[in-house]
C-alpha cells in the first residue's frame, strides 16, 4: 500500500496542494503573554496576569523534482502557494476587507494538526535544477502558516455589560491589529477595538493595558 501523501487543502474552497514528497520534519510554535505590573511598593514580585495566547506557528519545507515526471509542472505548484498569499477575492468583492484563505494540512493518520487551521504567511523558494529551456525541474520551498482561530469570535458572557464583558490584557508585542486578528479574525477592526476603550493614539497602547473586548457586531458597527 502506498504511503499517503501529505497536501494542503483550501478550508472553504475546492483547491489542494497534494506534496510531491512528504515533509521530513515540520516545526510548530505557540507562545503566551504575561504582564507583571508594576508596583514600587511591593516588597516581591507582583503575580504575573495573563495577557492572553499567541497564534500556533507551523513551519516546513517542500521538496518539489520533476526531473522523473515531465507530466509534473512544479512551476503551478509553486504559483499555487504564491496566489495563496493573496487576499480571497470573495473577502474583496462581498465584504470589501481583506481576508486570507485558510489552509488545513492533511496527512493519513498524522493527527497531530488535524484541527490546525491557518493562513500562508511566507514563502521562500529555491530552484536548483532547470531543463535546458530553462524549466524549472527542482526547487525547494520553505512556508510558515499561521494559526486562525477556529472557535467563536467576540462572546461575551452578558450582552452590554461592563462588567461581564471579556477583558484582555495587552502584552509586549501586542498591537491592536494582531489583538483584533486574534479576537474576531479580522485585524481591520482594531479601530473598533480603539474606539470602544476610548483610545487616541492606537500606536501607543502600553503592555499591561486592560482592553474591554466588544461583541464582534459591536466591533463592525463601531468602524
Amino acid at each position: 500500500m502506498a504511503n499517503p501523501k501529505a497536501s494542503l487543502k483550501e478550508v472553504d474552497g475546492s483547491k489542494e496542494l497534494t506534496f510531491r514528497f512528504n515533509p521530513k520534519e515540520y516545526s510548530t510554535s505557540k507562545s503566551a503573554s504575561w504582564t507583571r505590573p508594576t508596583n514600587k511598593a511591593a516588597k516581591n514580585a507582583t503575580a504575573p496576569e495573563f495577557g492572553g495566547v499567541q497564534p500556533q506557528t507551523v513551519t516546513m519545507e517542500l521538496f518539489f523534482d520533476d526531473w522523473e515526471n515531465p507530466s509534473k509542472n512544479l512551476v503551478e505548484d509553486i504559483e499555487t502557494l504564491m496566489e495563496w498569499l493573496k487576499p480571497t477575492d470573495e473577502s474583496i468583492k462581498q465584504h470589501k476587507k481583506p481576508q486570507p484563505q485558510i489552509l488545513k494540512f492533511q496527512w493519513g493518520a498524522n493527527q497531530s494538526l488535524s484541527m490546525f487551521h491557518a493562513y500562508l504567511k511566507s514563502v521562500g523558494v529555491k530552484y536548483t535544477m532547470f531543463k535546458s529551456d530553462g524549466t524549472p525541474i527542482r526547487a525547494t520551498a520553505n512556508i510558515t502558516m499561521e494559526e486562525v482561530p477556529t472557535d467563536p469570535k467576540g462572546t461575551n458572557p452578558t450582552s452590554g455589560s461592563i462588567a461581564g464583558r471579556r477583558v484582555r490584557v495587552v502584552g509586549a508585542g501586542d498591537t491592536l491589529h494582531s489583538i483584533s486578528w486574534a479576537e474576531f479574525g479580522n485585524a481591520s477592526l482594531w479601530r473598533a477595538l480603539a474606539t470602544f476603550n476610548g483610545i487616541d493614539d492606537p500606536l501607543r497602547v502600553r503592555p499591561g493595558t486592560r482592553l474591554l473586548i466588544p461583541t464582534s457586531d459591536e466591533a463592525v458597527a463601531l468602524v
